[in-house]
């Protein structure tokens, strides 16, 4: 990640959401890297999807992510959507 990023967490969360939301973000962070396994991402974004169900809500973690870090989570999951490859790498 570039620098300090702050992934949008909740403090109503458990240690487990947060870990799994954390990894969902690091996940987008791989995306930009060497790439992530498709099927990784889209468990974890299934994850993060049970825990911040509301759209807005991601929509605005997502802003704020890409603000601070320069990546894009909606274009990294959009992406696993769309290819058939077995990496997703932006």
């Amino acid at each position: 990640m570039k620098g300090e990023v702050n992934i949008p967490i909740s403090v109503e969360w458990s240690k487990e959401e947060v870990i799994d939301v954390v990894n969902f973000f690091e996940a987008i962070d791989q995306a930009y890297g060497k790439g992530v396994e498709k099927d990784v991402l889209e468990t974890l974004y299934g994850r993060y999807k049970k825990i911040v169900p509301s759209k807005a809500e991601e929509k605005q973690a997502f802003k704020e992510y890409e603000k601070q870090s320069g990546q894009s989570p909606y274009h990294v999951v959009k992406k696993a959507k769309e290819i058939d490859e077995a990496i997703v790498k932006m």
